[in-house]
């Protein structure tokens, strides 16, 4: 296994690894030991969760049974969208870190914009005020659309430092990225091999796996790597785990990540969940 995994530096200047580890649907003890063995033996050191993942307890205990200081991880947390409001953000943050009894996060997000609630703006003041107090590092947003984050830059003069969008082959977002890379946010990818079992029957990729003598999971994540994408897969497995990040002695050519990207389509998106109309509280 590489022992390291490259970093990034966001537009505040706090560094991340460039894959981390989705924590999705992992609670409980056994949640927990699946995320202190992603730490401990696989060696992630970013740890994504969310509020209403209902598991930020699993992570905080997988943050205190793992061997890694806490100051080389990097965890992650998720406002609600039934928490956008100003003091409900702030508190909401508050309570976020007595699940998982940290002190701090190194990374906030609100998890949707919810536009036709249109409270977003308020909610993102509360994250600049979480973060002025140290309960944050960095504040950052999920599948939020240009515009949106058009209007928080332009009411609040803050950016957000990432954007976690629904990336795989089968939504390439494109745009978004290039948008992204022209503004100074960096992207991140949720659902990287979207719905394992289409994807690994697909024969573009398996052809491009076969050549590379790698597994089509590590040439998807390796293909949001070159993409500049943060990468966040999700295995209870060990070996997978290992196997996930494992992806850095390797590279697809311009072709290849071009054969990967053109299997974008147009309603390509897993649950149809538009960031413009969708509604998540």
């Amino acid at each position: 296994m590489d022992k390291l995994i490259p970093e990034i530096t966001l537009n505040d200047g706090v560094t991340l690894p460039v894959i981390g580890f989705g924590t999705s649907k992992l609670r409980g003890n056994q949640g927990a030991s699946a995320i202190q063995s992603a730490i401990d033996d696989a060696g992630y050191r970013l740890i994504d969760s969310a509020y209403n993942y209902e598991n930020e307890g699993a992570v905080g205990e997988a943050v205190r049974r793992s061997s890694a200081p806490r100051e080389q991880l990097r965890i992650t947390s998720k406002l609600p969208g039934r928490y956008q409001g100003y003091d409900k953000a702030i508190t909401t943050v508050e309570e976020s870190l007595y699940r998982a009894n940290l002190d701090y996060y190194d990374l906030y997000l609100i998890h949707w914009p919810n536009p036709k609630q249109g409270y977003y703006v308020e909610a993102w003041q509360g994250l600049i005020e979480a973060k002025k107090q140290g309960l944050i590092r960095s504040i950052g947003v999920c599948n939020f659309l240009p515009e949106h984050i058009e209007r928080l830059d332009k009411e609040t003069g803050v950016k957000p430092s990432v954007n976690q969008i629904e990336l795989h082959p089968f939504f390439n977002q494109a745009q978004q990225i290039k948008w992204h890379e022209e503004n100074g946010v960096k992207t991140q990818s949720w659902s990287p091999l979207a719905q394992a079992k289409e994807v690994l029957q697909n024969s573009t990729i398996k052809q491009i796996a076969e050549k590379q003598n790698k597994s089509i999971p590590q040439v998807i994540l390796r293909w949001h790597y070159q993409l500049g994408s943060i990468i966040i897969p999700k295995s209870v497995s060990t070996e997978r785990q290992i196997e996930n990040r494992s992806i850095f002695d390797f590279s697809l050519d311009i072709a290849e990540m071009d054969l990967i990207s053109g299997l974008t389509r147009s309603d390509g998106r897993l649950n149809n969940q538009d960031p413009a109309i969708y509604e998540e509280f």
